[in-house]
């Protein structure tokens, strides 16, 4: 897709829980409780009664299934907070009550952005989480179940896509990826609506974080959030400060970074997962790169180069294109475990076969066995484009490409030029709403950020420095994955976690897991 590769690389989390079918409960009044004021034009949003039901039929997402005893609804929340007698959205919800002596809800949220969020409500069953919480999920505006939702290409537009011919840097090149960036606008504009497109970011979603924390009946928020996720929860401590009990935060996007800087510091990290997977894989006399680590940054652009003219073959037909191919191993280097699937994947590729590599593309893509597509990449786009301020000036792109391929050697497709085509968000209809800063909360209760020493997608400094500016406490945990709480098997983690969220009690300082 030469849209995600033709600006900055950009990581997406995804976090699949397991669930199944739910019951009918009753509606529960909601307890507007905080300790600042809300504006009185907003009181129709804060004192709704959820009307709780089955979650069946709420998510069109086969992955979203619900246990029995999960619940759903949907909560009302202005488009515009400045414009509140305006249009409305639809907040999709789920609920799994306590099992045990209840403290309040739990908020979950799995980073993205454009990722759905309702089967995060599944997340630490059997643990204290689950004994002493309502664990909540929700899907953000735009995203999932939640309406209006954003919509930008159709699936067999995506599809298309993917398997068109790859673009170099030529000046040809340039323009034709150019004008796929404007086209997808275009799209965007159409199927969306500027109005929408203009309030998707994450300054509109931590007031409907706050919205769901109110009709919930919580006087403060406690919170979880994973990468992208780290993001909602430091804006919404910044905005709310006086109504933070809990956050956790874990795999940290750092607020104070500009795109350029993280793009690079990201891929940096992809780098560093890349040499810690080869070097495993070399143990192995089978390992498809050789069992010479240094000489596997090679072996692998050797492997991948003929797919830029010449896609694989796979079984359904689509061809595996040099950028599906990429997608998918990045897909694989979030964490230590899917190596076994990156090496049968590189594996087959030297077969001349790319079912593997497409799989875990279509995985990282939001594209489901019956070819229909979720709406994570057009959401991600339309929310990284709001985020984050566009990058209009032709010599800091062509710039950063470079610095890129230096950074990442594994990634540099051979094709440099010492020129790159302008991002998507250069030619975004409507205006970022946010620019990165430091934050800024004061009040702000003891927070916990997690970091995870080799995280290909958020690097360990970005947790110090966010940990800093929060005044947080920090929990350093050792390994190559993205995130660790309920996710890395790392029990030093994950009771340090349990302990702050059910008794407020602050990690010991420095602590260090994994």
């Amino acid at each position: 897709m030469s849209l995600l590769r033709s600006g900055r690389v950009a990581a997406l989390v995804a976090l699949t829980c397991v669930a199944a079918a739910c019951t009918i409960s009753g509606k529960e009044e909601p307890v507007q409780s905080s300790s600042a004021p809300t504006p009185a034009a907003l009181d129709r949003f804060y004192k709704q009664t959820p009307q709780w039901s089955s979650c069946t039929g709420i998510s069109s997402d086969p992955q979203d299934r619900f246990p029995r005893d999960a619940e759903c609804t949907r909560i009302t929340v202005p488009i515009d907070y400045a414009k509140p007698d305006g249009g409305t959205a639809q907040i999709a919800v789920s609920r799994i009550k306590a099992t045990g002596q209840r403290i309040g809800s739990v908020l979950i949220n799995p980073g993205g952005p454009g990722v759905g969020g309702l089967a995060m409500a599944t997340q630490g069953k059997g643990t204290p989480l689950a004994e002493r919480f309502d664990r909540i999920g929700f899907d953000p505006r735009g995203i999932g179940a939640s309406t209006p939702a954003i919509a930008c290409l159709t699936a067999k537009e995506w599809d298309d896509q993917r398997a068109e011919p790859q673009k170099d840097n030529s000046p040809a090149g340039i323009a034709a990826a150019e004008n796929e960036n404007k086209q997808y606008a275009v799209h965007c504009t159409e199927r969306t609506g500027n109005d929408f497109l203009a309030h998707v970011g994450t300054r509109e979603v931590v007031q409907d974080m706050d919205v769901i924390r109110a009709v919930l009946g919580d006087p403060k928020l406690t919170y979880v959030g994973y990468s992208y996720g780290t993001r909602l929860g430091s804006a919404y401590a910044e905005k709310f400060p006086d109504r933070v009990r809990a956050l956790v935060l874990d795999g940290a996007v750092d607020p104070e970074q500009q795109p350029v800087q993280e793009s690079l510091q990201q891929v940096a990290g992809f780098q560093k997962a890349f040499d810690a997977y080869a070097a495993d894989c070399a143990k192995d006399s089978d390992c498809p790169l050789g069992t010479d680590p240094a000489q596997s940054v090679g072996r692998f652009r050797a492997l991948m180069a003929p797919l830029w003219d010449h896609p694989l073959a796979t079984k359904d037909g689509r061809p595996l294109t040099y950028s599906d191919a990429i997608t998918g191993v990045q897909n694989s280097l979030y964490a230590e475990d899917r190596w076994e699937v990156l090496t049968a994947g590189l594996t087959q590729a030297i077969g001349g076969h790319g079912d593997i590599l497409l799989a875990l593309a279509d995985d990282y893509d939001g594209r489901r066995p019956d070819g229909s597509y979720s709406n994570a990449q057009d959401a991600f786009l339309a929310i990284h484009c709001v985020d984050d301020p566009a990058v209009k000036d032709r010599a800091v792109t062509d710039q950063e490409d470079g610095e890129i391929r230096k950074a990442a050697p594994f990634l540099d497709d051979g094709h440099a030029t010492g020129h790159a085509p302008l991002e998507l968000c250069a030619f975004w209809p409507v205006p970022n709403t946010e620019t990165p800063h430091k934050i800024s909360a004061p009040g702000l209760p003891k927070t916990v950020v997690i970091s995870t020493t080799q995280d290909p997608a958020t690097p360990y400094q970005s947790g110090v420095n966010l940990a800093k500016d929060l005044g947080a406490a920090l929990i350093t945990n050792r390994g190559t994955r993205h995130t660790a709480f309920l996710s890395g098997g790392v029990s030093c983690v994950d009771n340090a976690v349990f302990d702050y969220l059910v008794e407020l009690k602050e990690p010991p300082a420095g602590l260090t897991c994994g």
